[in-house]
């Protein structure tokens, strides 16, 4: 048994949100400065450009982290490489080149506490059984429930990849459980789709996550070259179908 004091009842951490066994906390201030970054410290904090930390509270379930994600364990807690057989460590060093993702992501369970690093990033806590199957932007998984699969999917068409300004595979899961990403932008400025049977055209790669009953491609702005060059988009990334999209509007 151990106990964690000036952490829950800590006044500069803030708890801005949970799901499940996942917290997140933020720091108010950033404490440890010096006379010379005290200003941009203060004027930092006023800007929202805070540090994030991610608390897993261990019940039993495994949880899968991004390579080098932990900060510090507590508790009965055992980590695995997450890597089974020779098999299955060459399908993930294929999976993490093509998606670059880490080869090997790192199992923790047990029961007790599991702190991840802090990050000046905004943290998304996702339920990916809402999504049906959640693909995301390069760099955006930090940690799910280990009962979540993990897949790689590919882009509908090469053009997608060669003209979108996307990577041709992306991550993909699927299961039930919660998701926790990092996301350059905070959920209160990211634009949520809900589609059905319709159709969504976005300039530039600017959605971060998608369902994958959705169908990527790469299309002109119009259908004719001349009306895309009056227009002055040109190409834009199309998404197909039914299912969710998150967007960054910045």
């Amino acid at each position: 048994m151990f106990k964690c004091k000036n952490l829950f009842d800590n006044p500069n951490m803030k708890q801005i949100a949970a799901a499940g066994n996942v917290k997140v906390f933020e720091y108010q201030r950033d404490l440890s400065v010096t006379p010379q970054t005290a200003v941009a410290a203060y004027y930092a904090s006023e800007m929202n450009l805070r540090q994030r930390q991610v608390l897993i509270e261990l019940n039993g379930t495994p949880w899968v982290l991004q390579a080098g994600a932990m900060q510090w364990m507590g508790g009965n807690v055992q980590m695995s490489s997450g890597v089974k057989g020779v098999g299955d460590f060459l399908g993930k060093a294929i999976s993490a080149k093509v998606t670059k993702e880490s080869t090997a992501k790192p199992e923790y369970n047990g029961y007790g506490l599991l702190m991840l690093e802090p990050t000046y990033k905004h943290i998304l806590l996702v339920n990916v059984e809402e999504w049906g199957g959640l693909v995301l932007e390069d760099g955006l998984f930090l940690a799910c429930d280990g009962r979540i699969k993990h897949s790689i999917v590919a882009r509908s068409n090469l053009s997608s990849a060669a003209l979108g300004g996307e990577g041709l595979f992306n991550l993909c899961l699927s299961g039930s459980g919660v998701a926790v990403l990092e996301s350059p932008v905070p959920m209160e400025e990211l634009i949520m789709f809900e589609v059905d049977n319709d159709v969504i055209k976005i300039d530039g790669n600017m959605a971060i996550a998608w369902s994958s009953s959705l169908q990527f491609t790469v299309e002109r702005s119009s259908k004719s070259l001349i009306g895309s060059a009056v227009s002055g988009e040109g190409l834009v990334n199309v998404f197909r179908g039914s299912g969710k999209i998150l967007m960054s509007p910045l």
